[in-house]
């Protein structure tokens, strides 16, 4: 892959079916095995190219209707193709998971794999969007990563982000605060600890169970670690460069990434968490979009 190949990848996002299955397919296999077989409506949320609602529909006949919600029109466009063998038991909507548009679904059983973080800190939009969708009885199914962080509020992948600008003539020391006058907040900042991110779910649902693993990434060179970034997180952190340092940012990333492979066996290992939820009775004047 070129440089300039890698930079319009992640513009549009590219190439997350062959990215995901380094860790963010294993999440999908997991939230799957535990949606009830009788379930008859699902909603995905951050569904990105249909991964999750393809194998629901294959999975579970009694499946009548899928949904997804998805802010990447280029995301939905691989989404369409992908489903469109299952005709109207499946729908795509685009929509922003910080602002939920009002749509008239409801839902046997909500997921949402991999996406939390991106909405910090406003998750309570979506957390309340949710709770008063689902039907009765009906699980929310959550995936929460939680690697740990720095006195900066840095961690995953930020510090391989870090190691990249640092190869590239950043000053280590520097780098929070390039984030900071780029409007970039690390990812390990979003990714609120499990404890923080259980007191915020107690406000809309009860937590009925959950689950805890370790997500790991490796990868065979710098080139797939350089694909899995530019796929995974897009443009996001390459915005505090100028454009023409782009480009190789990304195969300094892919260049850092492979440095921990080969020093650590993996690229990366952090807690992931699963959490099947029920909704609680909205308290008079709540709301899914406060102030709205």
């Amino acid at each position: 892959m070129t440089l300039s190949e890698t930079e319009d990848q992640a513009r549009v996002l590219g190439g997350y079916d062959d990215a995901s299955r380094l860790r963010q397919v294993h999440d999908r296999d997991w939230v799957l095995d535990r949606v009830p077989a009788e379930a008859g409506t699902l909603i995905d949320l951050g569904s990105g190219i249909g991964q999750l609602l393809e194998a629901a529909l294959t999975r579970y006949p009694a499946l009548r209707l899928a949904a997804g919600l998805e802010r990447s029109e280029h995301r939905i466009a691989e989404a369409a193709a992908r489903l469109r063998p299952f005709g109207d038991r499946a729908v795509l909507h685009r929509a922003d998971l910080t602002a939920p548009p009002a749509l008239p679904l409801t839902a046997d059983a909500v997921t949402m794999t991999s996406v939390l973080h991106w909405l910090y800190p406003v998750e309570e939009r979506v957390l309340g969007w949710v709770r008063d969708r689902l039907a009765p009885g009906g699980s929310f199914l959550l995936t929460s990563y939680h690697p740990a962080r720095d006195d900066h509020g840095l961690g995953g992948e930020d510090d391989i982000v870090r190691e990249a600008l640092t190869e590239l003539g950043v000053e280590r020391a520097a780098v929070p605060g390039l984030f900071a006058a780029h409007g970039v907040l690390p990812i390990a900042t979003r990714t609120r600890p499990a404890g923080e991110l259980g007191d915020l779910l107690g406000r809309f649902f009860t937590v009925e169970d959950s689950w805890e693993r370790r997500a790991e990434v490796s990868v065979r060179d710098a080139a797939q670690y350089e694909h899995f970034h530019a796929a995974t997180f897009g443009d996001y952190y390459a915005t505090v460069l100028e454009p023409t340092v782009r480009a190789e940012f990304f195969r300094a990333v892919g260049r850092a990434g492979w440095a921990r492979q080969r020093e650590r066996g993996r690229v990366s290992s952090m807690p992931v968490r699963l959490w099947r939820l029920s909704p609680r009775t909205a308290e008079p004047g709540d709301s899914a979009q406060p102030g709205a």
